[in-house]
């Protein structure tokens, strides 16, 4: 099986993570994609994050109502700082079966040559590129049967934008599922 794994700290999940996620297994060659719930992202240390449990919770409520979208823990149980070229290769390990492929955004992109292994990564793995406001994606000749930008649309919400908009008690219907924000108040969360 040929599997797409889409990393973040999703915190909180919103609508653009949903739509890249639903554009992606609907027009892509990959059979499922698991969104992965991050401990910690190394270049975002000490971003105030809400706990595990919560940001599984909510990436649950928008996996479970997309086909073939699953939400992926498998990166909280490993060690931490979470390393993308640690979790792929504890992934090939334990599913030996099947091929995975790298979900990333633009930005990240433009920055992949700062990421542990990534040599490594573009070696054994295909890499799927969606594009990002303000990033024009470059593929290199000799890596364009490994990586490809995804004609998605382009989705420029940010997960920081909404923990600032609720932490300043501003609307957020429009950003965030219905469930996801009934999740975040009962639950206080962002909230300040």
């Amino acid at each position: 099986m040929k599997i797409g794994i889409m990393g973040g700290s999703y915190n909180p999940i919103h609508i653009g993570h949903a739509i890249i996620a639903n554009h992606i297994i609907s027009n892509s060659e990959i059979d499922q994609l698991w969104l992965m719930v991050s401990p910690e992202n190394p270049f975002k240390s000490g971003q105030n994050m809400v706990s595990e449990m919560h940001r599984l919770r909510m990436t649950e409520m928008v996996t479970r109502r997309l086909d073939n979208v699953i939400t992926s823990a498998f990166e909280l149980s490993m060690p931490r700082p979470s390393y993308t070229i640690d979790t792929l290769a504890a992934l090939q390990q334990k599913f030996p079966q099947d091929e995975f492929y790298l979900i990333i955004g633009a930005d990240n992109w433009v920055e992949f040559d700062r990421w542990k292994a990534h040599d490594e990564i573009l070696a054994k793995h295909k890499i799927l590129v969606y594009p990002r406001l303000g990033y024009d994606v470059k593929i290199p000749a000799s890596l364009r049967e490994h990586v490809f930008l995804v004609d998605a649309p382009v989705i420029e919400l940010s997960s920081t934008f909404i923990r600032e908009s609720l932490a300043n008690h501003k609307n957020m219907s429009f950003y965030l599922p219905d469930d996801v924000l009934a999740y975040i108040t009962v639950n206080k969360l962002y909230i300040e």
